[in-house]
């Protein structure tokens, strides 16, 4: 039995003594911040739900409130035709999502300069599983919202508060 638990337990203490630690979102080194985006930008409610998680930051209605202001200039999916087969028939798209933001104070001083992303999915097509496919599709522009997210909240954890840079 001591044996069995000894066993157990040995993975979580080798992972505990290397300093193993789970990707948190910690570490913005803003007080507050506001997140300007066009209505309904998923991007904009993915970064909402991941900075609800850090305790430093709070996010706030106005710009005016805010330390720093993240504005969301651009947020577009597009869908292109990437194969056909023989008979004319698609085989496979390319699904893309473009996104320009850039990160500035309340007084509108530049603290990082602008960025794009540009992500890119492959999607395998089958008019015999649309209804399938249709889910994959919107699987993969959620991945990839949430891939630009995430790069977005860890440019913030990057940039230091007092540093300008013009755009």
């Amino acid at each position: 039995m001591n044996r069995r638990l000894f066993l157990a337990a040995l993975p979580a203490a080798l992972v505990a003594g290397c300093g193993f630690k789970l990707r948190r979102t910690d570490g913005i080194p803003f007080a507050s911040l506001y997140v300007d985006a066009p209505p309904g930008s998923a991007v904009a409610q993915r970064i909402r739900t991941l900075l609800r998680s850090d305790k430093a930051t709070r996010l706030v209605a106005a710009a005016s409130e805010a330390e720093a202001v993240l504005k969301l200039v651009r947020e577009e999916r597009t869908k292109t035709i990437l194969s056909l087969s023989g008979g004319g028939r698609v085989t496979e798209y390319r699904l893309g999502l473009h996104l320009d933001y850039s990160v500035s104070s309340r007084d509108e001083r530049a603290l990082a300069a602008s960025e794009s992303i540009e992500l890119n999915r492959d999607l395998t097509y089958d008019d015999a599983q649309l209804l399938a496919k249709g889910a994959e599709e919107q699987l993969l522009y959620r991945d990839m919202e949430d891939n630009a997210a995430l790069r977005i909240v860890r440019r913030l954890q990057s940039l230091k508060p007092g540093n300008g840079t013009s755009s």
